[in-house]
This record gives C-alpha cells, structure tokens and sequence, in this order.
C-alpha cells in the first residue's frame, strides 16, 4: 500500500467530520436567519423559570458515609483492602506515610465536597473517624 493511499484513508474520516460540520454550521445559519425574520412578525416564547427543579444533595447517614469512605479507600493504590476496616489505623495498620495521608483526606474532600482544613485532617488518622467528621459536618447524628 502507497503512501498516499494511507494518507488519504487517513483524511477520509477528518473531511467527513469537516463536512458535517459544515452542514450544522449552516443550518445553524439558516435557522437563525429564519428565526430572525419570523422575530418580528411571531412574539417570543415566554419561560416560567420558577418551574425549575434543582437537585439537592442526597440523603445521607452513617451507613452511607461509611460506605463512601471505605469505597474512595479500596480505590486508593495504597490501600490493601483486606487489611482495611473502620477502625484501621492509615500509619499503624495500612502502612501509610503521611503524604499518602494528606492524598486520603484530599479524595475525602473531592468525595463529600467540602473542605477539611489541615489541622483537623492530621487527627483524621481512622476511616471512623472520617466518618464520625463528615457526619458533623453534616449534621447527621444516626
């Protein structure tokens, strides 16, 4: 096989692409030239935007952080998840060090969506006591 014939199997998908992209881009065109005239002659569509639903966070106890805890931990390379239960200590038992400690608390963060400041992620040293400090911060007492 030439080299050419690679090349242009190699553009064939790329100038299909181009060209569909092309095709929006003037219908794009055309319906705003439509919607353009149509604007003056048709009023606009009204919106009731207190029709809107917002998600809120969902429902959490302390079942479900747990859960979420111990999940982010087995997803941690680190982390031998048979040695890992809620009361494992992250230095003692899981063999961490304390940059490894400051990347669980970071992921604990990412996961339940607040900031845990510094002093008090250093005594976060158990997946329990993630739990019982998130549930705080949450005001979730069962």
């Amino acid at each position: 096989m030439s080299v050419s014939r690679v090349c242009i199997g190699l553009l064939r998908p790329a100038t299909r692409l181009v060209r569909a992209e092309a095709r929006l881009s003037s219908a794009f065109i055309k319906c705003n030239q439509v919607e353009h005239r149509e604007r003056f002659s048709v009023p606009a569509p009204t919106f009731n935007l207190s029709l809107r639903n917002y998600s809120s966070k969902e429902p959490m106890n302390l079942k479900s952080i747990a859960e979420r805890v111990i999940l982010v931990l087995n997803l941690y390379d680190k982390v031998d998840p048979e040695k890992l239960t809620l009361e494992s200590h992250f230095f003692k038992d899981l063999g961490l060090d304390s940059l490894d400690h400051v990347e669980v608390i970071l992921s604990m963060e990412d996961e339940f969506g607040f900031e845990i400041p510094d002093d008090h992620g250093e005594k976060l040293l158990t997946p329990a006591q993630i739990v019982r400090y998130v549930a705080d911060h949450e005001d979730i007492y069962h």
